[in-house]
């Protein structure tokens, strides 16, 4: 594995217990430029994995609790007359951070969801007819909780393809939560930045330099091909899907040290990259549609 993200592994383990998984995944959305979305139930740790993403990778951080009554404004900021110099001034929202949490994203209303999308496809906002661009890197981190609770949106499908990966985390094993109770070591703030923003941007220039062979090249684009042929999946797989199975098989790779990418690469990703684009409300269960997508495209030697 690669030293340093190795290092931020180890951390970022020691305050979030027995997710090593998880972690690995969520570092490699980042490597790959890509937002990420943590699904899961309350009180699983979503909000204290983005933080300490932010912290361990030394990037800054800015949590917005999204809420019913949120405004698109306290997202993005709003532009405010003043008195003295007669005209109007933009004050920046907590958007203007490099890892942005979008904390419990879909209580809010579709109106506050929509005013992230610009932000996350082309990193800047427009207000008042003028555009302000996003620090670099910069992430959307948004947490999600079960649609079938009470008091939430579900996402459109045009903002959830924006999402490079989707996560849960599940419940922790017996140990783990016994030392979360015990709370053992799982303070964020104590957390060692292992990076600067520089350093980190330095990381996915390298990322991208993982080398994609023709023959797994083929392979990504026979699985989002048979999803579009097969006729039986509710949504067929996008060529923005495309580049995300391929960036985040690239991360992937480099993570485990490698300067090449391999099916295996590709497998290891490909249902927390697909499932929340292949079915979003048709009841269909998401993580067998992925499991039956690899099941279904021959593998190349």
């Amino acid at each position: 594995m690669n030293p340093i993200i190795n290092s931020v592994l180890a951390d970022i383990s020691s305050v979030i217990f027995g997710k090593e998984k998880q972690i690995k995944l969520a570092i490699s959305c980042l490597l790959a430029q890509g937002h990420l979305l943590i699904e899961d139930l309350p009180g699983m740790g979503k909000t204290s994995l983005s933080h300490a993403l932010a912290t361990s990778l030394g990037l800054s951080y800015q949590r917005v609790q999204f809420t019913s009554d949120l405004l698109p404004s306290d997202i993005i900021g709003t532009s405010i007359f003043d008195i003295k110099t007669q005209a109007f001034s933009f004050h920046k929202g907590p958007i203007f951070s490099q890892v942005v949490l979008a904390d419990e994203i879909n209580r809010a209303g579709p109106k506050t969801q929509s005013a992230l999308l610009e932000a996350m496809e082309e990193n800047q906002v427009s207000v008042d007819g003028h555009s302000y661009l996003l620090p670099q890197p910069f992430f959307v981190i948004a947490t999600q909780n079960p649609v079938h609770q009470a008091g939430t949106y579900p996402l459109p499908e045009s903002q959830l393809d924006r999402f490079l990966m989707r996560i849960t985390l599940g419940y922790p094993g017996i140990e783990a939560e016994k030392k979360i109770i015990l709370g053992k070591d799982n303070n964020i703030n104590n957390l060692n930045t292992r990076l600067k923003s520089n350093e980190f941007s330095e990381l996915q220039q390298s990322v991208k330099k993982v080398k994609l062979s023709e023959p797994v090249l083929d392979y990504i684009l026979a699985l989002v091909n048979h999803s579009r042929l097969a006729g039986r999946y509710p949504m067929p797989l996008s060529p923005r899907a495309s580049i995300a199975i391929s960036r985040a098989s690239q991360a992937w790779a480099f993570i485990n040290g490698k300067d090449y990418v391999t099916p295996d690469d590709v497998q290891a990703i490909f249902s927390n990259v697909v499932e929340h684009r292949l079915n979003v409300n048709s009841g269909i269960n998401q993580a067998e549609l992925a499991s039956e997508l690899l099941k279904e495209v021959k593998v190349p030697v």
